[in-house]
């Protein structure tokens, strides 16, 4: 799992699911999704790519909700949405 969450072409596979028109895949997305922000040692490509999408991924999940109510989804989600606006740049070496 480690190896997957460090993976640049997977998290971009993972953004890309998550701008899907279907809600069921929206959602799979997300949960794989989550693993990459909540990683605490990934790679500086990782983290710079996230950053230089902060804003889209901010309105996305600003906009994202279910068609029923979900604690669970919206505890992950507001801990994405945090992790990811707390983001510092890394350097790549």
């Amino acid at each position: 799992m480690v190896q997957y969450v460090s993976s640049k072409d997977n998290l971009i596979i993972l953004m890309n699911l998550l701008r899907e028109p279907s809600k069921p895949i929206q959602l799979e997305a997300f949960q794989v999704f989550k693993l990459f922000a909540a990683n605490k040692n990934k790679p500086p490509e990782i983290t710079n790519i996230l950053i230089a999408n902060r804003s889209k991924l901010l309105r996305f999940f600003g906009n994202f909700k279910l068609d029923k109510e979900d604690e669970q989804f919206e505890a992950d989600k507001a801990q994405v949405v945090k992790l990811i606006a707390e983001m510092e740049p890394r350097d790549i070496r």
